[in-house]
């Protein structure tokens, strides 16, 4: 019989993140079988984060599903040549940052979405995220959309390292991985891009 002291430990951070990965790539190798489930439970378990990693490096919303849905595609698509060689979620990330590098790039070519357009979209972004007073809920919507716009205007490799570091909270060396830079350089890499971040909010931090 099982006594309440033979409940086993819960696991640590790291050890949960361990667990997670071993079902990640156990999951992708049935993909590369040809397993359709195992590919929407993937979906399932990762979409929330490839969208929002894809919305905040292009500063709205609007296309994030699409370019979410590419990436998958992508995911799908190469799964005959998966190799577990790097966490899954590396290799995830690594295909994320490609396609949003490349709609960058066709924006720049072809802008298609005003700024004025991805500002407003920011807003509604966060427009129902807290009970609180209109007051605070217009400078809270305020000062997110300030914080989506500097990170924006961030160089491609310091935002997509801002937004895996703040939000994903991604470790140094996932985020190297991602980026093919060593630990040291993802740091430098950061610090700038956070440098760049405090000046271009200097009137809200003052506040």
């Amino acid at each position: 019989m099982t006594s309440p002291n033979d409940t086993p430990a819960p696991l640590d951070e790291e050890a949960e993140k361990r667990v997670a990965n071993e079902r990640d790539v156990g999951l992708m190798l049935k993909v590369k079988s040809g397993d359709i489930a195992a590919f929407e439970e993937l979906v399932e378990i990762h979409q929330g984060s490839v969208i929002g990693t894809v919305g905040k490096m292009l500063g709205g919303y609007s296309e994030a599903e699409d370019i979410a849905q590419q990436v998958f595609v992508r995911v799908w698509k190469s799964a005959e040549r998966y190799q577990p060689q790097a966490k899954f979620t590396t290799w995830l990330f690594t295909i994320t940052r490609n396609l949003v590098f490349n709609e960058t790039r066709r924006r720049k070519r072809k802008p298609t979405v005003s700024v004025e357009e991805r500002e407003e979209e920011s807003y509604q972004v966060v427009e129902d995220v807290a009970t609180v007073s209109p007051d605070q809920n217009v400078l809270h919507a305020e000062l997110e959309a300030a914080v989506n716009k500097a990170i924006r205007e961030l160089p491609e490799k310091q935002r997509i390292a801002v937004v895996l570091r703040r939000y994903e909270e991604m470790p140094y060396d996932d985020i190297g991985d991602i980026l093919s830079m060593s630990v040291p350089a993802v740091k430098s890499l950061l610090f700038r891009a956070r440098t760049q971040l405090k000046e271009s909010l200097n009137k809200y931090l003052d506040g």
